[in-house]
């Protein structure tokens, strides 16, 4: 009943404030909300029907009475997933993903109608509302799967159901979660246990030990730097900070040479991926290379910003020990006639290895030979140090900034989200 009603709808509206006349509505409750209050509410703005968990609220014909409402919306994304026979690629890891992501859209995107996930919407609600985005004419879809605790990716493969998928790689991130590294792994990994199961295809960067290991038995495609790599590339040397890499497959002649507008040698992966996905769906390379060269980050991932006064290197969408040391060492290795100043904020959700992990950022620092700035209560424990210039937010730091009115700088910025580090931008 559901899929014929959604069918027949212009979509699937999850909030009031945001109303979708002609569309579903889903009273998606939270923990300190209940949705079912503001179904009448989505029915007067336009709704066709509301989908509700409290028969309370129930009030003519228009209202859809389930068990569970988010169980609902789950179980509709997976029955209108299986209306449509075509590849769905799953994306997932500690690094990287959204990147990926954004790169193998714009190269899929090339020779065929793509649907991706938009932004962040990568969890147990963003997950189906993607799938309901499905229409006859997209031909593949890619679908981000983010992970906070154990089990979400199965979730999330189980909703999908997922021909392919890359997992980017894995590293120290929600470690509060997950309780350790190894529960990490033991997640990520349920995308290769669903291929596993399922005859999937897995492409894997064969660079990475781990996941080579991992994905041993596998149907697989591998990328990376390495002679044993099914597509091999590589970063080359620019006249930018914008990194420019090389590609070939050992199952074609040829080499092909492109540039991006990322920064970091650390996007190779991701660049690559999107190279072997490509090839493995059929688009010409020229068309690859013009992709991924055409795609502009955004949300403070990979971005370089000339203020006037001040050139940024801003990565400040997330954070975690892996990528953080990563940000730092290519900073240090990027060629510039100014001098280099790095200021980083707390990295959230690691929960009894925090300080360490903060500690080992400030050798790294020590070791780098940067010029810092710390901005939160992790790094002020970790770095009591007055060497380095720590602040307890980023208000602090906004005030000293304007104070100091830096210029001629390259800055990195990078940070949790929680952060808020994109409000040193105007500053500098």
């Amino acid at each position: 009943m559901l899929h014929s009603l959604f069918i027949s709808s212009v979509g699937i509206c999850t909030d009031t404030r945001k109303p979708l006349p002609g569309g579903i509505f889903f009273a998606l409750s939270g923990p300190n909300f209940n949705a079912n209050a503001f179904a009448a509410k989505a029915l007067e703005q336009g709704c066709t029907h509301a989908v509700v968990d409290d028969a309370a609220v129930v009030g003519d014909e228009r209202y859809v009475l389930v068990p569970d409402t988010l169980k609902a919306l789950q179980e509709l994304a997976l029955e209108h997933r299986r209306t449509l026979d075509i590849p769905v690629i799953a994306i997932t890891g500690t690094n990287g993903k959204t990147t990926t992501k954004e790169l193998v859209h714009a190269v899929l995107s090339a020779n065929r109608k793509t649907l991706a996930t938009e932004g962040n919407l990568n969890n147990h609600i963003g997950v189906p509302l993607t799938l309901l985005k499905l229409k006859p004419e997209h031909r593949i879809a890619i679908i981000e799967m983010g992970a906070s605790k154990r089990g979400d990716i199965a979730e999330l493969c189980a909703i999908a159901e997922p021909t392919h998928g890359l997992i980017t790689n894995i590293g120290k991130a929600h470690l509060e979660g997950f309780g350790s590294l190894e529960g990490v792994v033991r997640t990520k990994t349920e995308l290769y246990n669903w291929l596993r199961t399922h005859g999937g295809i897995a492409f894997v960067h064969g660079d990475d030990p781990l996941l080579m290991a991992e994905s041993e038995d596998l149907d697989r495609v591998t990328y990376g730097i390495g002679p044993h790599c099914d597509v091999r590339g590589a970063a080359e040397e620019g006249e930018s900070h914008y990194m420019n890499f090389m590609f070939e497959d050992v199952q074609r002649e040829g080499r092909w040479h492109g540039e991006t507008q990322l920064v970091g040698e650390y996007n190779l992966p991701n660049a690559m991926a999107a190279v072997a996905i490509g090839r493995h769906f059929d688009v010409d390379d020229k068309a690859i290379i013009n992709a991924i060269g055409e795609y502009v980050p955004a949300n403070s991932r990979s971005q370089l910003k000339d203020t006037g006064r001040n050139e940024l290197v801003l990565d400040a969408y997330n954070a975690n020990p892996t990528s953080m040391a990563a940000a730092l060492e290519n900073f240090k290795n990027l060629r510039s006639n100014r001098k280099k100043l790095a200021i980083l904020g707390d990295m959230r959700e690691l929960g009894a290895t925090s300080l360490a992990e903060h500690e080992a950022i400030v050798h790294l620092i020590k070791k780098l030979g940067l010029d810092a700035i710390l901005v939160g209560s992790e790094f002020l424990k970790a770095a009591p140090e007055v060497t380095l210039r720590r602040f307890v937010d980023v208000a602090a730091a906004v005030e000293a900034l304007k104070a100091a009115k830096p210029t001629g700088l390259l800055v990195l910025v990078k940070g949790s989200r929680g952060v808020k580090l994109e409000e040193v931008v105007a500053v500098l």
